[in-house]
């Protein structure tokens, strides 16, 4: 009993860890995700209102050049500017004040016509009046037109356009470059990659709005804004037991509490800089750091849509969220082992609680069978011996209402009796030799008989009495004891019993007894054909556990793809042997096709590996399987037959071929059998098929579907190139 209660005890403990370390799981994902979104919804406030001050500077720039476009500049453009004989055109001198005022640059060799000036008188005004009150968000605003003439309003550097070279030409950078209608064909704000300050000593990133008019680029907007302080917060400023990490979509890493952008001239990628030796991290050798970085990358890229996930690389759980505008992702990230350890500990004081129940009850146990059963069965049988001496006088507790208690009251009945025939035998025994004096020695004899005659009949009574009362327990434990040995029967362990025991008795001569005796020469063929038996079911169960683990792999993700070919990444090529992966697709069917019936008919080609989608392979020809089964539930069972084909009909293609002679499939519906939602059955989804033609697409290949009409089969046909065709290598960008 106290292993059974210990089993409970345990089995409570585990359940409660589960229990807790799910709920505590739950609450900490909602937690983290709570957190993440209010925190993007902070941080990306500076990038929203970039983009704000774009839409209303976009708006004034071109009501500006509408207004100079109907006057002259050629006055108000040289009382501004002035051209220098090192053929560039500057902000001039005399009364400029680079800290309240926008400054002027154009570079040598650019023509400064009326238009231009128009531009760049415009541009002056705008960023004259709006950008001293963007400074204090902004570290600068300015104005680029193409062929490199910028209006520039800097501050901090107020000399810059009276330093800049004269061959200095701003639009081959990349602020510029990203706002022209190649790269920028929706026309909107776009944000560059995060830039070092080599005389701040800073890190920026710079927003640019293009500006079209008379339907041509004509300018690009752009605010510089300092990530220095985010970069910070986002390292320092977390929750407990977290640590935070902010990437670009091209795996460009802006913070982590590891990465050391001081002294560094560019930033560091996730992916292209794993197998760098001098990255820009704390740690002297960050190897396994990059590694970890990487994995988490990839996973979070797997399923950008989710806002929480679990990592199972690096035993930690993530959530996302995106920052409007750059579009970074920021990320908190805590680890596994934190929401465990809460889990455990409360399953460690479960656990504790019920070794001091198991222990107390126990206790208890054992002072109630001492007390209660124990004790009288002692009282019983000293009572038996005084019976059984003479003495008539026993001391039992009869308060008891229990069968002890009835027990008790037999005894003491049953003595009074013997203790009541002891006195008529004795007064008879003295009368008779008053009376009869000649034959006292023979009455002396029958006194001795009877007295030992009763003592006998009371023996037997109190024998009687004892098993009557003690046989209504005992008929539960006889019932026990024969569902038991029933039990131990079926083991059919009585040949292996005899053997040892017959190898017990030859235990002196055990060797003459193995080679002489015909019983000890077929104990050694019994026992080498139980260890064959035995090695036979190992190897049975290993081989059965050895198909669920590839049934499981296949299956996959869980859950551990649910999910999840949608959410799979794309093109994850590996050699596969389609012969191999056709018979695994009939084996996972195996049980389907068996209970219906069906024949399968494999013509199988020999071919090597091709690199191809295993998992997308496989699960179009389970589902091309199981669509040929119910096809075949209206036909005959003796007639039922599928037939899988693989060819290679050219060089770089191969065909998987389904056929079956089922129901077949009518001219009209041929065209619609592959859209989503469509079926025939009354229990399917439309949903097979559709994904089927879907991931064939995405691995270069097809999905067809054939039948010379109702009632005369189908066949549908996988087509896939030998060679797929490489990554989009615009993904990357």
């Amino acid at each position: 009993m106290g292993v059974r209660i210990a089993f409970i005890i345990a089995l409570t403990t585990f359940f409660s860890y589960l229990q807790i370390f799910n709920s505590a799981r739950d609450s900490t994902l909602i937690q983290l995700e709570r957190s993440v979104l209010e925190r993007a919804q902070r941080e990306q406030a500076i990038f929203v209102l970039a983009e704000d001050n774009h839409v209303f500077l976009k708006k004034m720039l071109k009501e500006r050049v509408l207004f100079w476009r109907q006057k002259d500049p050629r006055a108000a453009f040289d009382r501004l500017f002035v051209s220098l004989p090192d053929g560039t055109t500057r902000s001039r001198l005399e009364g400029f004040d680079g800290t309240r005022m926008p400054c002027l640059f154009v570079p040598q060799g650019l023509a400064v016509d009326p238009d231009l000036q128009r531009w760049l008188l415009a541009s002056h005004d705008v960023l004259s009046q709006y950008a001293p009150a963007f400074h204090v968000r902004f570290t600068d605003t300015y104005i680029t037109l193409p062929g490199g003439a910028v209006v520039l309003y800097w501050p901090s550097r107020p000399h810059w356009c009276h330093e800049a070279t004269p061959t200095f030409n701003v639009t081959d950078y990349e602020f510029y470059t990203l706002s022209t209608p190649a790269q920028d064909p929706q026309r909107r704000t776009v944000w560059s990659g995060i830039i070092g300050d080599p005389v701040a000593h800073t890190w920026t990133v710079s927003a640019s709005t293009p500006v079209d008019m008379d339907g041509r680029h004509s300018a690009t907007l752009t605010h510089d804004i300092l990530i220095q302080e985010l970069m910070e917060r986002t390292t320092s400023d977390h929750l407990p037991d977290t640590y935070n990490m902010l990437f670009r979509d091209d795996g460009q890493l802006i913070a982590h509490p590891e990465l050391n952008m001081e002294g560094a001239e560019t930033s560091y990628n996730l992916l292209s800089g794993i197998h760098l030796p001098d990255a820009p991290f704390k740690q002297s050798d960050s190897t396994a750091l990059r590694l970890h970085l990487n994995s988490i990358f990839k996973q979070l890229r797997r399923t950008p849509e989710a806002h929480t996930m679990r990592i199972p690389e690096s035993g930690e759980y993530a959530a996302m969220a995106k920052l409007t505008g750059p579009g970074w992702n920021f990320v908190t990230l805590l680890p596994e082992k934190v929401v465990s350890k809460t889990a455990l500990g409360a399953a460690k004081y479960v656990l504790a609680f019920g070794v001091v129940s198991l222990l107390l009850e126990l206790g208890i146990m054992y002072w109630v069978l001492k007390q209660k059963i124990s004790r009288p069965l002692l009282s019983f049988s000293d009572a038996a011996d005084s019976l059984a001496s003479g003495d008539f006088k026993v001391g039992l507790d009869l308060t008891r209402r229990d069968e002890l208690g009835r027990l008790a009251h037999a005894f003491q009945r049953m003595a009074i009796e013997l203790q009541r025939r002891e006195d008529a035998l004795r007064q008879a025994n003295e009368g008779l030799e008053q009376r009869v004096e000649h034959r006292t020695q023979e009455l002396q004899d029958v006194h001795r008989q009877l007295i030992e005659t009763a003592r006998q009949v009371g023996r037997a009574e109190v024998a009687t009495n004892v098993l009557h009362n003690v046989g209504n327990v005992l008929n539960s434990v006889h019932t026990s004891a024969v569902i038991a040995r029933e039990r131990l029967s079926g083991l059919k362990l009585e040949s292996v019993e005899k053997v040892v025991v017959l190898l017990e008795e030859h235990r002196t001569n055990l060797a003459a007894f193995l080679t002489s005796d015909e019983r000890g020469r077929n104990a050694l063929p019994f026992l080498s054909r139980l260890g064959k038996h035995m090695q036979e079911e190992r190897e049975e169960i290993n081989a059965l556990l050895n198909d669920v683990s590839r049934y499981t792999e296949h299956i996959g993700a869980i859950v551990k793809l649910q999910q999840h070919y949608a959410r799979t990444p794309q093109h994850l090529y590996e050699p596969v042997n389609l012969a191999e992966l056709v018979e695994d697709a009939l084996r996972i069917n195996q049980a389907a096709l068996g209970r219906h019936s069906v024949r399968v008919e494999s013509d199988l080609e020999a071919l090597p590996p091709i690199m191809t989608e295993k998992h997308k392979v496989l699960m179009i020809l389970v589902n091309l399987i199981s669509n040929a089964k119910y096809a075949l539930e209206s036909i005959p069972e003796e007639q039922r037959c599928i037939t899988v084909i693989l060819r290679r009909p050219q060089e770089d293609r191969i065909l998987l071929t389904v056929r079956d002679n089922g129901i077949g499939i009518a001219p009209e519906m041929l065209t619609r059998i592959f859209q989503h939602g469509f079926t025939t059955r009354e229990e399917g989804h439309g949903f097979g098929l559709h994904s089927s033609a879907l991931a064939a697409q995405e691995m270069g290949g097809s999905l067809t579907a054939s039948s010379e009409g109702v009632g005369r089969g189908a066949m549908f046909t996988l087509e896939l190139p030998i060679h797929p065709e490489p990554l989009n290598t615009q993904a990357k960008a």
